[in-house]
C-alpha cells in the first residue's frame, strides 16, 4: 500500500513538472501560440507589416519576406500599414511585383491619421487588392524624381509640398500645373510612371485618370476625398474596422476571383529582422557616406602607418559597407569619381609634400563627391547638411594632418640606407695616391677623393658608388665649430 502511495505522488509529481513546462513553453511561444485557439475558433490571422519612412532597399527585402512568411502561415489576409514620402522607383516595383505574385490578398492601409502615401506609396496603394486610407491622411504626388535632382517637370518641389498641405487641409483635388517635359529622356520617363499606374488602376479597377493627374501634376488628395473618387476602396478608422470592411469583398489574387473573409481575424505583426535593420541602416545615404569616409582615411593612415591593423580593419570593413550601399542606392559617377580623385590627392600629399595644397584640394574634392553622389531630391533619401559640414571639416582636419607629417618626415635626416652616408663626417686611417681608407660611424670605409689626404684628416662625405665613398676635406672653420658642439 506504501508503495502505491509512492507510485501516485511520484505520477502527481511528473503530471505538475509537465504542466509548468507545458505552461513554460506556452509563455515562451508569445503571441502566436496564445492566439491559435482564437484562430483557429476565428479561421485565420491577418498578417501585418509596416512600410514606414523612404522605400529602400531595405523595406522591400522587409515587405517581400513579410508577403513569404504571410504565404507560409496561411495567412487570410496581409495589411500593410504606409506612411512615407516615397523613395527608389527599383525598390517600388520590387514590392509592387511581391503583391501582385502574392497568394494572399493585401490590403494596403494609410495611417494612423497624419500619415500619407506620396510618390511611391502612392503606386504601391494601387497595386494592393484593397486599398484604405484612415481619416487625416493623404495620397498622391506620384510625379518621378529625375536622377540628378528635380521633377522631369521641372514644377517647384515646394509647389509640390502645398499641393499635398492643401489636400490635407482641404480634401480637394490639388495638383500642380501641367508643365512639358524638359527633353527627351524626361517625357520617356514620364509615360512609362503614368502607363505603369494606369495599369495597376485597371488591374484593380480604381480611377485611372486620376492615377495619371498624380504622376503629371502631382495631385494629391485626402482621404475622404480618394474614397469619393474611387481612388481608394473606403476609409477605416482602425485595423480591425478595415478587416470588417473588408469581409465580403471579392479580388483577384493570381487568376482567380477571391471571396474575404477577414472579419474577425486574428492579427499578428511581423517586425524587421536583424539583417533587414542593418540593411536599412547601412543604406541610408548620409550613413553610407560616413561608412565612406571612415573606409577612405583608414586605409590611407594605415597605408602610411603599417603595422597597427586596427586603422585598416576598420576602414577595410567600413568601406565595402559604403561599396555595399553604393551598389543599391542611385549614385553619380561623376561623384563616385570625384572621391577618388580626394583620396588619391590626399595620399599623394603624404609623397610630394606640396605645403598642403594637395591635401586641401583633395579634401575638397571628396567633398563636392559626397554632396553630388546621391540624388537628394528623392524623398526620404536627402543629404543632410550638418553631415556634409561634418565631412567637410574631418576631410580638411586629415588633409592638414598627412601635410604635417609628410613636412615632419622630409625634414627629418635619413637613418638608414646610402642615403644616410651622404654629409656624414669622419676621419683619414691611410692615403696614398687618391685613395685610402676613411673611417666613418665607426666603420672604416674606401674612399677616393681628388685632394690629397693625409692620415687623421677630419673629412666629409660628398657621395657614394658602391661600396667606395667620395670624400673630400672637411674645412677648418666646420671643423672648429664641431669641436665647440663637442666640448661640454
Amino acid at each position: 500500500m506504501e508503495d502505491r502511495h509512492k507510485t501516485a505522488g511520484s505520477a502527481s509529481v511528473v503530471h505538475r513538472t509537465a504542466s509548468v513546462l507545458i505552461t513554460f513553453f506556452l509563455v515562451l511561444s508569445g503571441g502566436f501560440v496564445a492566439s491559435s485557439p482564437k484562430a483557429q475558433e476565428t479561421g485565420g490571422t491577418a498578417i501585418v507589416l509596416r512600410l514606414e519612412g523612404a522605400v529602400s532597399p531595405a523595406t522591400a527585402d522587409y515587405v517581400t519576406n513579410g508577403l513569404e512568411i504571410a504565404a507560409e502561415r496561411e495567412a487570410r489576409l496581409v495589411v500593410l500599414l504606409i506612411d512615407t514620402p516615397g523613395g527608389l522607383d527599383t525598390s517600388m516595383r520590387e514590392i509592387i511585383r511581391a503583391i501582385l505574385a502574392s497568394s494572399v490578398p493585401v490590403a494596403s492601409f494609410v495611417a494612423p491619421s497624419g500619415a500619407r502615401a506620396a510618390s511611391a506609396g502612392a503606386y504601391i496603394l494601387y497595386a494592393s487588392h484593397v486599398a484604405a486610407m484612415a481619416p487625416g491622411t493623404n495620397v498622391g504626388a506620384a510625379t518621378p524624381i529625375a536622377l540628378g535632382g528635380g521633377s522631369p517637370f521641372g514644377a517647384n518641389p515646394e509647389e509640390e509640398q502645398e499641393a499635398q498641405d492643401s489636400a490635407e487641409e482641404g480634401g480637394e483635388d490639388r495638383g500642380g500645373r501641367r508643365q512639358s517635359p524638359r527633353n527627351a529622356s524626361e517625357e520617356k520617363a514620364i509615360n512609362d510612371a503614368v502607363a505603369y499606374i494606369r495599369g495597376l488602376a485597371e488591374l484593380r479597377g480604381r480611377n485611372a485618370e486620376w492615377a495619371e493627374r498624380a504622376v503629371r501634376e502631382a495631385a494629391s488628395l485626402s482621404s475622404a476625398a480618394a474614397a469619393q473618387q474611387d481612388v481608394i476602396d473606403f476609409t477605416a478608422s482602425s485595423i480591425d474596422d478595415l478587416m470588417r470592411k473588408a469581409d465580403g469583398l471579392t479580388v483577384q489574387v493570381g487568376q482567380s476571383q477571391t471571396v474575404l473573409e477577414t472579419s474577425g481575424l486574428v492579427r499578428e505583426a511581423i517586425d524587421p529582422d536583424w539583417r533587414t535593420r542593418l540593411l536599412s541602416v547601412i543604406t541610408d545615404p548620409n550613413v553610407a557616406l560616413i561608412l565612406m569616409m571612415i573606409g577612405i582615411y583608414g586605409l590611407i593612415f594605415e597605408f602610411l602607418n603599417p603595422g597597427t591593423f586596427i586603422p585598416g580593419t576598420i576602414g577595410g570593413i567600413s568601406l565595402l559597407l559604403g561599396l555595399y550601399a553604393l551598389a543599391v542606392l542611385p549614385v553619380s559617377y561623376a561623384g563616385v569619381g570625384l572621391i577618388i580623385l580626394g583620396a588619391a590627392l590626399v595620399l599623394a600629399e603624404a609623397f610630394a609634400p606640396s605645403f598642403g595644397i594637395l591635401g586641401i584640394g583633395g579634401a575638397v574634392a571628396f567633398v563636392l563627391g559626397a554632396t553630388i553622389l546621391f540624388d537628394t531630391e528623392i524623398p526620404g533619401l536627402e543629404i543632410y547638411w550638418p553631415v556634409l559640414g561634418g565631412i567637410a571639416i574631418a576631410s580638411l582636419a586629415f588633409s592638414l594632418l598627412v601635410a604635417r607629417l609628410a613636412m615632419v618626415a622630409h625634414r627629418r635626416t635619413v637613418a638608414t640606407g646610402a642615403e644616410q652616408m651622404i654629409g656624414a663626417r669622419g676621419k683619414v686611417d691611410s692615403w696614398s695616391n687618391g685613395s685610402g681608407y676613411v673611417l666613418v660611424h665607426g666603420e672604416r670605409w674606401k674612399a677616393v677623393s681628388a685632394a690629397s689626404l693625409a692620415a687623421g684628416t677630419e673629412i666629409r662625405v660628398t657621395g657614394r658608388d658602391g661600396l667606395v665613398l667620395k670624400v673630400a676635406a672637411l674645412e677648418p672653420e666646420h671643423s672648429a665649430s664641431e669641436e665647440g658642439r663637442r666640448k661640454p
